[in-house]
């Protein structure tokens, strides 16, 4: 039994240890940014090479795969649609099979008082209008601090309508009518 308990608090110890080291990513000044994700000739997991977290929901072709046989729990033409529209905005989180994509705060170059944030919810697995949600936020920067200001009420809506052709044009991109 001691002998168990040994082993436990080892390995507990190990992994405690070895985590240690795993910085926090939201830690104040630090943010995940897609594009600066070097590229290797290797075809690796996070760059996207074949299976790659990148391109989740692509045949081996590089088009989309048909919704009903990607292994995505949302339909992948939307999924790769909202990637795409949603490139120029660094990305924070992704979740393809809950359907949810985060982005970073994001400044304009032309704007630099003010930035943005998007959620993108990817609802379901056909290629429809109501199955893709886009919440979006804004602050502006005021005695240097970020403070919540209202946002367009028509450009979330804007980003939805991009989604969507941008997710028909890879669904006619592949050929097929799913």
């Amino acid at each position: 039994m001691k002998s168990l308990r040994r082993m436990t608090a080892t390995a507990a110890a190990a992994l405690a240890v070895s985590l240690g080291g795993c910085g926090d990513p939201y830690q104040a000044g630090t943010h995940i940014n897609t594009h600066q994700v070097p590229q290797d000739s290797s075809g690796g997991f996070m760059t996207g090479g074949q299976g790659g977290l990148l391109n989740l929901g692509m045949g081996h072709d590089k088009a989309p795969a048909a919704a009903t046989d990607s292994g995505l729990g949302v339909n992948a033409y939307l999924w790769r649609g909202t990637l795409e529209t949603l490139k120029f905005m660094p990305l924070a989180s992704a979740d393809p099979f809950g359907g949810v994509i985060i982005t970073d705060w994001w400044t304009p170059p032309t704007s630099p008082s003010e930035r943005f944030k998007a959620t993108a919810y990817v609802l379901g697995r056909q290629l429809r209008a109501d199955a893709i949600r886009v919440s979006l936020f804004r602050q502006v920067q005021q005695g240097g601090q970020w403070i919540d200001a209202p946002v367009d009420p028509a450009k979330p809506s804007e980003l939805e309508n991009m989604v969507l052709a941008k997710a028909r044009e890879l669904r006619a991109q592949a050929g097929t009518g799913s």
